[in-house]
């Protein structure tokens, strides 16, 4: 092969240029700016991630990585993770370590050491990691034969990277090197620790090896870091807002639910709970029945043999619940899909009943280990906004474009305002022909771009029986959560002989869409929850309106007004007891209900209301009528539903 003095260089604005052969993205960068240079982190080369030092040695596609690209702050944080293993080494020289990767908001690095770590320890680790990066070593990345690569962690006696190692496929492992500190690693890396700027280790937490509570416990550190002081400041500041938000204490502070150790993983919901729980079911109702969906029931408790039909036995048997009925072997359903099936079987179906759009409330058990439950986030038992379509062929993009719009509407009435979508296309395993993946794809796409829905292409993670299109919230702290999905579905039908008679007289299979806007209602309400720091919106408020008398000379005013509010459709409540008025206004302000009612001689005299506005203060006087005007014109999507 001939020698190639100059490789061509194609950027991600459509323009080519020739540089010489071994050139490095460092130095292109340079090139094109001194900007630029200043703020890359790291490479893509042909689509793969790859060291700023990496030569070119061929024609390639090239494109420049900073910190404001989500890849580069991937970089960035695993970067540190390796900065942070670095000083852990160097202060307890017996530690070993198992993964460090990045993560949604920054990283973390699993660590087995004798030592039990504290918050003094981790002032220490950050006290060499800052005299680390001053020394602004570069990541320096080696690739060894997996035999060297074995005898290089068997003379430091790593367990953890000889069991990776064994498992890993590929027969050049890389090792990095930073300073004197290696690990074994894919990378790429940062150029240099001096990139790292600012930088916080947040918490210590146990954590199995590689997740196996047969494994040895591991202590993991997590961390975050950033090129810029301002960006760590305003992300501590988020996370204490986090704390403060967090719905377990605002469950209880505000008297919504509680957990008992009768029932771990269970929620016990109360009276106020229950009032938010039902006006979010009642809403999404009035919605299915705006869109033509009818609603199901399916039983809880279902035989074994079902459960192998539908492939849930092979596939997720170790978090399902069982039961011995009659002899016989049944499950607690994990999913209600199968269910949904035998609906349909139920009775012969033509091409004029579809699209047939069955909805389920359905209530769910999942086995989920104690260490993972966390509050409304991960339970055991949970009810899923689930729905059911199922259609033909040529329906598929109608029914796909109906569900997003759906969600669109959802989402913005519960002041969702921001969230991303993905695109998930076919993975390795599956079942299909190619066409009706590329017509099932071709679709979900196709409705997307209809609907001018910007969205993210996620190659080879649909599941193994459709592509499918994720929606990803971002609450009011900037956090990102994956809510809804649509997914397309030809095993389903396969699996439980599903048939429609077509227009030629023939027997056709449906296509099954799964959709979920919520996908759990208890998490979709501790996501509302920490969204709006336990203040609810006026129309999901479990208490809209305190009524807070002056004295026991106002009660039987007091009492009137409560009841005709009542009468009006609004949740008031009346405090009635012989308490101080700033007590009692302390109290509706801490329970963040949205309107209090002071009423004192000279509003039972003029036959008003004194109004007083959660977070907002007081708003003056006004007649129940026109105070009932006013609360009528606040936002309530209950009101806008057919």
């Amino acid at each position: 092969m001939s020698n190639i003095e100059h490789v061509n260089v194609s950027f991600p604005d459509g323009s080519t240029k020739s540089f010489p052969k071994g050139i490095t993205p460092a130095e292109i960068a340079a090139e094109i700016s001194h900007g630029l240079a200043k703020k890359a982190v790291v490479a893509r080369v042909d689509g793969k991630l790859v060291d700023l030092s990496t030569p070119l040695n061929k024609d390639s596609s090239l494109e420049i990585i900073t910190t404001d690209d989500p890849a580069g702050m991937e970089v960035f944080w695993h970067s540190t993770s390796h900065v942070m293993a670095h000083a852990i080494k160097n202060i307890f020289p017996e530690a070993q370590f198992g993964v460090g990767p990045p993560i949604e908001n920054g990283f973390y690095y699993d660590i087995d050491i004798d030592t039990k770590l504290t918050p003094e320890d981790l002032e220490k680790i950050e006290k060499e990691m800052r005299r680390i990066i001053e020394e602004g070593k570069s990541f320096q990345r080696e690739e060894l034969s997996r035999e060297e690569a074995i005898e290089f962690f068997r003379r430091q006696n790593d367990q953890y990277k000889l069991e990776l190692l064994s498992e890993l496929d590929d027969d050049r492992p890389s090792l990095y090197h930073e300073g004197d500190f290696t690990d074994l690693c894919r990378g790429p890396h940062l150029p240099t620790t001096k990139m790292i700027k600012s930088f916080k280790l947040l918490s210590v937490a146990g954590a199995y090896w590689r997740g196996n509570e047969n494994n040895k416990m591991l202590q993991r550190i997590y961390g975050i870091s950033f090129p810029k002081k301002a960006q760590l400041d305003e992300f501590l500041h988020l996370l204490e807002e986090a704390k403060k938000r967090d719905h377990k204490r605002l469950g209880k502070e505000l008297d919504l639910f509680s957990f008992q150790p009768e029932g771990p993983g269970f929620v016990f919901w109360h009276p106020r709970g229950m009032i938010v729980y039902n006006l979010i079911e009642n809403y999404i109702r009035g919605k299915l029945r705006d869109y033509g969906y009818g609603e199901v029931k399916t039983p809880i408790i279902l035989n074994n043999s079902l459960w192998k039909k539908s492939g849930h036995w092979d596939n997720y048997k170790e978090n399902m619940y069982f039961v011995d009925i009659d002899e016989s072997e049944y499950a607690v359903k994990p999913m209600n899909c199968p269910g949904a099936c035998l609906v349909y079987r139920n009775s012969m179906r033509s091409y004029r009943d579809l699209p047939l759009r069955f909805a389920e409330f359905g209530n769910v058990h999942r086995y989920e280990r104690s260490g993972v439950l966390n509050g409304l986030f991960r339970v055991r038992q949970f009810t899923q906004d689930d729905a059911h379509i199922y259609c033909t062929p040529d329906q598929m993009l109608d029914e796909i474009q109906a569900c997003i719009k759906l969600v669109n509407e959802v989402y913005h009435d519960f002041e969702f305002n921001e969230f991303r979508v993905e695109l998930s296309t076919r993975p390795e395993k599956s079942i299909g022909s190619n066409e009706i993946w590329e017509r099932a794809e071709g679709a979900l796409r196709a409705a997307l771009e209809q609907a001018g829905t910007a969205y993210d292409l996620n190659p080879g993670d649909g599941a193994f029986y459709g592509p499918k299109i994720d929606f990803h919230i971002r609450d009011s702290l900037k956090r990102s959560w994956q809510l809804g999905t649509i997914q397309l579905d030809f095993s389903m039908p396969e699996r439980f002989e599903l048939e429609y008679v077509g227009a030629d007289g023939q027997r056709h299979r449906p296509v099954m869409i799964h959709r979920a806007i919520f996908g759990s209602i208890e998490r979709f309400i501790a996501q509302i929850i920490e969204h709006h720091g336990g203040r609810f919106p006026f129309w999901l408020s479990p208490v809209q309106i305190a009524v807070l008398p002056l004295t026991d000379a106002q009660a039987d005013y007091a009492d009137a007004v409560t009841r005709r509010l009542q009468a009006m459709g609004f949740r008031a409540e009346l405090d009635s007891r012989s308490e101080k008025i700033g007590y009692k206004i302390r109290e509706a302000e801490t329970g963040k209900i949205p309107y209090m009612l002071i009423l004192g001689p000279k509003e039972v005299a003029a036959e008003k209301v004194a109004v007083r506005k959660h977070g907002e203060g007081d708003l003056g006087q006004f007649s129940v009528d026109e105070l009932i005007t006013k609360l009528h014109a606040e936002f309530n999507p209950l009101n806008s539903q057919k």
